[in-house]
Order: structure tokens, then sequence, then C-alpha cells
């Protein structure tokens, strides 16, 4: 019965319009009142005890470098760079959008704001040079949800602390099924480019390319600071964030110029913003997560689905299932936070790596940013790019699928993230 409480008073309250954060504190209070043991500072105490934890600084941190990086000129080199490597291949301006995207996402992490700087450069220029441009804005999209899977993503943060698994072990989880996943866009934006009579950009000189190298080298070198810090343990994710912020700062200040001192504080507003609305879900999620313990549920579920327990593979398949209908309807932070908590004690009795599980999890839940009707990404492209969103979601059908597949084969084959994973480690 204390499922159905949980299911019941967390979808009534967003059925009718309650923000996420809210309907979680309102499902952790029903639960409470249910079992006869409400009591405001276990609320209280929860909320405080979410937010107060050292590896969330990274979150803060991370969210101002990818604006940093928007705002200083970091961003406009890496697509010029890609321009000037891959442009004058046919279905160039394509692959520049999901070679941008991979490297971008090794530097901020975030899908919307990676999505933004790519629309607003890429999508006029693509239909200028005779795209598709409801295809082109899909692409653009699909490329924008490898942010919270390639390090240093802030997904990987909120799960890390909600699952109580390492963070860096997730981190360098996260490479292999990234790149995968723009690997797969490639192969799908090749084949149905063909319908689109365009012509290639001219192969840029040796001169041009170095050239355009030389300009991006300090916005190159932010991943490799970031991701070889890590990895060679000098630097925690949560220090490598002040680092890459401090860094973003810098270059778009004194290398690029193009960060005026009178820019920082509506960069630094914004990533506030960004910042209080998923510290404010984390600690209203760990008031449900408690809730979720107490009561028992992980261990009600796990009474439905116990003839899967012994059959990994295809607990897997129904998880991913699952989620991927979740994440539909949710944000990729809120759906973390409800079903994490849920989740993780089934996943550990079913001896399924909670490294994997995570990567799996998280790639799940990014797919949900590109699947209407709630597609947070998809209105980030429809309103930059000024694409109906209809268009946009006809658009992207093809790359959606791509990234499905993915997601199929990483679960048929799970050695594929685990063996890299533990050799990065």
């Amino acid at each position: 019965m204390t499922l159905v409480v949980f299911i019941t008073s967390l979808l009534g309250a967003m059925a009718i319009g309650v923000p996420v954060a809210f309907a979680l504190m309102f499902c952790g209070v029903t639960l409470m009142w249910y079992m006869g043991m409400f009591n405001s500072q276990i609320i209280a105490q929860n909320m405080i005890a979410g937010a107060d934890t050292f590896t969330l600084l990274a979150i803060p941190f991370f969210v101002l470098a990818g604006e940093l990086m928007n705002s200083g000129g970091l961003s406009r080199r890496i697509i010029e760079f890609a321009i000037a490597c891959v442009g004058h291949i046919r279905g160039g301006l394509g692959i520049v959008a999901i070679m941008a995207a991979v490297i971008m996402a090794s530097i901020s992490g975030s899908a919307a704001a990676d999505t933004a700087a790519l629309a607003a450069i890429l999508i006029p220029m693509m239909a200028k040079a005779g795209y598709n441009v409801p295809r082109s804005a899909g692409l653009i999209a699909s490329g924008g949800i490898i942010a919270p899977v390639i390090p240093p993503s802030m997904a990987f943060i909120v799960f890390g602390v909600a699952a109580n698994v390492s963070i860096t072990q997730l981190f360098m989880a996260g490479i292999v099924p990234g790149m995968l996943m723009g690997i797969a866009l490639v192969i799908a934006w090749q084949i149905v480019v063909r319908k689109d009579n365009v012509k290639p950009l001219p192969r840029a000189p040796a001169k041009e390319r170095l050239r355009a190298t030389g300009r991006a080298a300090w916005a190159l070198g932010m991943p490799v600071i970031i991701l070889g810090g890590i990895k060679a343990g000098v630097v925690t994710p949560t220090e490598a964030a002040v680092i890459a912020a401090a860094y973003a700062m810098f270059v778009g200040m004194v290398i690029y110029r193009e960060l005026k001192p009178k820019d920082l504080p509506r960069v630094i507003l914004q990533a506030a913003k960004t910042t209080s609305i998923i510290m404010f879900l984390v600690c209203a999620a760990l008031v449900s997560a408690w809730l979720i313990t107490a009561a028992n549920i992980p261990g009600e579920i796990t009474r439905y689905i116990e003839p899967l327990i012994d059959r990994p593979m295809l607990l897997m398949f129904v998880i991913m299932a699952l989620v991927l209908v979740v994440g539909t309807a949710l944000d990729l932070t809120p759906t973390i936070l409800i079903l994490t908590p849920v989740l993780m004690p089934i996943i550990k009795q079913a001896g399924i790596d909670p490294v994997y599980f995570g990567v799996m999890f998280i790639m799940n839940c990014c797919i949900g940013l590109i699947t209407p009707p709630v597609g947070v990404v998809l209105n980030v492209v429809s309103g930059v790019g000024r694409v109906p969103l209809g268009k946009v979601v006809t658009g992207i059908v093809p790359f959606l699928l791509a990234q499905v597949l993915v997601l199929v084969l990483l679960v048929i084959f799970p050695e594929i993230v685990i063996v890299p994973a533990q050799w990065l480690r």
C-alpha cells in the first residue's frame, strides 16, 4: 500500500501543476502521515543534509564554467575548429555539429547550454547551405544530450550523491558510451543527409586549419585539464569544477578578450539561478529518499520483479523501458532523484555493477530530454533555432532511434562500458 501512496501522491501533485521539488516534498509528507510518523524536524534535517555535501559544490562551478565558456567565445572557436577540420565532407556541417557537441560536452556537461550554443550558430548556417532545417535541428538536439554522459557531468554528480557511487568512476565510465552516441549520430546523419541536395563547404587550406586549431587551442585544453587532473588523482571532481570555472574566466577575459568585467554579474547570476533550481531539487528529493527507505518501497517493488533478479539483462531491459517512459514526462534531474533511491537496492540485489547501471541510467534519462511531451532540449533548439516544435520532433526521429539502439547495444554487451571503465580507473 505504501507504494500506491508514494506513486499517487507524487503523480497527483505533478498532475495539478505543482513544481517537481514541492511535489517531492509533498510525497514525503504524505508517506510520513500514512505511516504515522509525521515530524517536521525530519523534513528540515533531510533537506539540510541533502545540501550539506562537499561533492555537490561541483555543480555551481561546472554550471558557471559552461556560462563563461559560452560568453567568453570558447564555444564559437570550437565550432570554427570543427568546420575547418570536417566541414568539407559531404554532410559536413552535420558532422561539425556532432564533433562540436562532443568537445563541448567534455567542458560544460550541460545539455541545454551546449544545445543553445550549437543551435544559435549552426542552424542558420545549415539552412543557408540547403540542409533540411527540421532534420538539422533534430541532429543538434540529439548531439546536445551527449553532454551529461561525457565527463564532466552534473548528472553523474547528482546520481553519485543519490546512489552513493564514486563520481570519479562514473566520469571515467561515461567516456566510451558518450563517444558511441556521437558515432551513432554520424552514421544516422550520413544515411539521412543523402536526401538533401547540398554542396559541402570548400576544403580549408592547411594554413587555415592550423590557424583554427591555434585559435581553439585554449578551449580544447580545458577537457584535457579536467579529465587529466581527475584521472591522475591530482584533483577531485569538485576541485576540477573550480579549476574549470577559473580557466574559462581567464581564457574568456585575458586570451580571447570577449568576456568583459561588466558581463560577469549577468553570467554569475544566471549560473546561480540554474544552481539554485538543481540544489532545491536535490534537497527536496532527500526527504522522499529517506521516506522511501523507511517505507521499504524498494522491497515492495522487488517482490513484483523477483523473477527477474536472477536474469540481469532482462531486468536491465525492463528498467530501461521504465526510465524511458518516465523520461518523456520528467526532466533529467527529477528523474534521477525520484528513481535512484527506488532502483539502486534492486540493482545491488541483482549483482549489477552500480557504475555500469549509473551510466546506462543517465544515458536513458538523457534520451528523455529529446522525447515529447516535455523534451527540454527539444524546446531549447526550437526556441533558439526558431524552428516549430512539431517540425523538430519530426526531424529528430532517426537520431532518437540511433541513440536508443546504442542503449540496447550496451544492455546486451555491458563489457563495452565495464571493461574501458575498469582500465580508466
